[in-house]
């Protein structure tokens, strides 16, 4: 069972970001302040629930938060700083964003991140699978991309979006070694590089 938070004083927020791992797109994070007698017996670890069951918690969790929040940083970003620190960024513009409260903790999936001003954070590794802040941003995160790169498959059907969600999947990569990649594609990820020069040769 997921724990309801790290301590009992301060007002918490969980922190998670999706996409990371990606060839393509952005990478989102969300951040989100749950009550704390907040239960629902399918949240987890978005990687451990299926899309069905992810999207079914959605509109729970939005509706149940205190408060909720997302950002995006987007490839041209990630080229420019990396991954690690776009995640971070990402997670930064999520709890910018929170309007209705202003959380004192950020427990933060990971070991690491760049402090936020005025707000203390906890690095907590695997920390979706325990505790329900993070679990819950983790599926927001997850949620919100997963839309994104289904949109975007509607202009470049070829990469199969809808379905690898811009991860390196086989189709994924035999398509980028047929079209070449997109500017969607993360140039600083080396095998779009020699995927781009392989089929320009």
């Amino acid at each position: 069972m997921l724990k309801n938070s790290y301590q009992e004083i301060l007002l918490e927020a969980g922190c998670d970001e999706a996409g990371r791992g990606c060839y393509a797109g952005p990478v989102f994070a969300a951040a989100v302040i749950l009550p704390g007698s907040f239960f629902h017996p399918l949240l987890n670890d978005s990687k451990q629930l299926t899309a069905e069951e992810r999207y079914a918690l959605r509109p729970v969790i939005e509706e149940q938060a205190i408060d909720y929040a997302i950002g995006v940083v987007d490839e041209t970003e990630i080229d420019r700083i990396n991954i690690l620190w776009a995640a971070v960024k990402a997670m930064h513009i999520a709890v910018k964003k929170l309007k209705k409260q202003r959380p004192q903790l950020l427990l933060i999936d990971g070991n690491q991140f760049k402090k936020f001003r005025g707000i203390p954070h906890q690095c907590i590794v695997k920390g979706d699978g325990l505790y329900a802040s993070i679990a819950a941003a983790s599926i927001l995160a997850k949620t919100y991309r997963d839309d994104h790169m289904v949109k975007l498959h509607e202009t470049y059907p070829h990469y199969q979006w809808q379905n690898n969600k811009g991860y390196g999947t086989r189709v994924h990569r035999d398509a980028i070694l047929a079209h070449g990649p997109c500017i969607h594609h993360r140039r600083s990820f080396n095998i779009y590089a020699v995927a781009g020069e392989t089929t320009a040769g």
